[in-house]
């Protein structure tokens, strides 16, 4: 039977395609009604979680962990267990929108500057007009302040996109999921910058040449000290091949 994870750097990646992660979301989880976490896990997370234990231990929580960044992808080859794909953020979350949209489910979405949410929720409600948009709230909020995760229990939201960042969104999702009845919770990071027009995402040719990561890194020149994680993950990756 073919494995259904790819451990990397003691992460557990799911090894689906897209379509099915979305699949398995929608029928076990948001049709009944059911909770899950979702991490969509890039280079910069698993080595953020192989220097905090306690990260770990988040991650260790999810129901899903999916390769969002082509250098999973390329550390699964190193490996010579390969993953069926690349599963972005950024399109898990507008497949799920497409679904709240179809099934009128109700949808809750913490983290980003006010003006950027405003301007995210604008786009998302003329885009999906059937969506029940149940509430919204920026990130600018301290850990320990249950505003946000009382409203939610209030509304009972069927999908939560939280978008605090890594690894705050994490973070604040295993903590506080066990508090609410219902929910499908998905750490979205920048995603909500993207709907709002903030940002925009790479063309497709960018995307099929593996060149995403670098569209976005012209778009945030500041980001350039992060993404220097990816070569220091793939060597790690290579040093602990068996």
């Amino acid at each position: 039977m073919e494995n259904q994870f790819v451990q990397i750097l003691d992460i557990p990646f799911l090894n689906k395609t897209k379509n099915d992660v979305v699949n398995d979301v929608f029928h076990q989880y948001l049709k009944e009604g059911k909770k899950a976490f979702i991490v969509t896990a890039n280079p910069e997370i698993v080595m953020q979680a192989h220097k905090d234990r306690d990260f770990l231990y988040t991650l260790s929580k999810a129901d899903f962990i999916v390769p969002d960044g082509i250098g999973v992808v390329f550390a699964s080859k190193m490996k010579r267990k390969p993953l069926k794909e690349r599963v972005p953020g950024f399109e898990l979350m507008e497949e799920f929108l497409a679904l709240s949209n179809l099934h009128h489910l109700k949808v809750y979405i913490v983290g980003a500057k006010n003006e950027i949410l405003e301007s995210a929720v604008k786009n998302i409600r003329a885009k999906y007009p059937d969506l029940n948009l149940a509430g919204y709230h920026h990130g600018y909020f301290a850990d320990d302040d249950d505003t946000v995760i009382e409203e939610i229990q209030r509304v009972k939201p069927d999908l939560v996109l939280v978008a605090l960042g890594c690894p705050r969104q994490e973070n604040w999702i295993k903590r506080n999921m066990p508090k609410v009845e219902k929910g499908v919770f998905i750490g979205v990071g920048g995603s909500i910058d993207i709907l709002a027009g903030h940002l925009k995402r790479a063309p497709v040719f960018w995307q099929k040449v593996h060149l995403e990561w670098f569209y976005r890194l012209l778009q945030q020149p500041s980001r350039w000290k992060r993404m220097l994680v990816i070569p220091k993950f793939l060597i790690r990756v290579l040093i602990s091949r068996p």
